[in-house]
């Protein structure tokens, strides 16, 4: 067996040793270089207050989070979401729900006070209150077990621009819903980690944001009316049409389109009710095909 692996520039011979604990330093300052260009980076999102929370466009626009029934959900592995042409998103994990939405979103509003990568301690009954639901032990295992399903789910997100590439996250490194977490069972509080990449998708004012106090007002069985709250939000146009195929799809509907019609009909009532929209209907667009029209409020 040869005794050197190589030679350096000076010609002199690095043993095999040597030269992977040259690659294995040269690795290490090339991800240390990586987290100083990353962060600690504060999420800056204009227009947030206390009454406000935020989704980034592109993911409120995706089938990440839908309004499914509970009980066993579908896994997802290596799927491409149903969203806008503009950006492709894949996706790891259990579908999400319109619950999990909220713990996300109070989740991203807790982290936003705080640079992103630092640690974001919350006390879960209070973290339970904000987002309107009771405090016992039933929702404090609901919690965690959301909590878990978020620190799972991972993403690979491609974005264009005018059919060029904007940014792409994901490929080379994990991005997850929540970067991790830790319990205190003697503070009751959790302790997470949102990774600093996620402020890409917040960047140039692209996220949607949602009135929270009409989001605590829904009414009992209204996911799917608070699945379309977050998708009104992502347009500042007066008048919103959305075609009804692709609406099924992003809304993860497998029933009959008779039945979905009916529902749909139902949730822009109560999004009419709560004044988040106006004159939602069913109509023919130019093209023939079945879209749902409404004027923001």
């Amino acid at each position: 067996m040869a005794e050197f692996a190589r030679s350096d520039r000076d010609g002199a011979p690095l043993r095999t040793l040597d030269l992977l604990r040259q690659r294995e330093a040269e690795a290490l300052a090339r991800a240390d270089a990586r987290r100083a260009q990353e962060g600690p980076t504060q999420l800056f999102l204009p227009g947030m207050d206390e009454f406000m929370r935020a989704m980034p466009n592109h993911i409120a626009r995706s089938s990440l989070f839908a309004p499914v029934a509970r009980g066993r959900k579908k896994i997802h592995k290596d799927t491409v979401l149903i969203s806008r042409a503009d950006a492709v998103i894949k996706f790891w994990g259990e579908q999400l729900d319109e619950a999990q939405a909220d713990v996300w979103m109070q989740a991203m509003y807790e982290a936003s006070k705080h640079p992103l990568g630092a640690p974001v301690i919350v006390r879960r009954a209070g973290f339970l209150r904000s987002i309107g639901r009771h405090v016992g032990n039933y929702e404090y295992k609901w919690l965690l077990r959301t909590m878990e399903a978020l620190t799972f789910a991972m993403l690979v997100i491609d974005v264009t621009k005018d059919g060029k590439p904007k940014f792409e996250i994901g490929k080379k490194r994990a991005l997850h819903l929540i970067d991790g977490f830790d319990y205190d069972d003697e503070t009751e509080s959790y302790t997470l980690r949102v990774d600093s990449r996620w402020r890409l998708m917040f960047e140039n004012r692209e996220f949607a944001l949602i009135d929270w106090d009409k989001r605590l007002r829904f009414g009992p069985r209204q996911d799917m009316a608070k699945a379309l709250q977050r998708l009104v939000a992502t347009s500042n146009d007066p008048v919103q049409k959305n075609p009804l195929e692709w609406l099924k799809s992003k809304l993860e509907y497998t029933g009959r389109m008779r039945d979905f019609v009916d529902a749909l009909d139902r949730a822009m009532r109560e999004l009419e009710r709560l004044e988040i929209i106006a004159g939602g209907r069913i109509e023919t667009s130019k093209k023939g095909r079945l879209q749902t029209v409404w004027s923001k409020l």
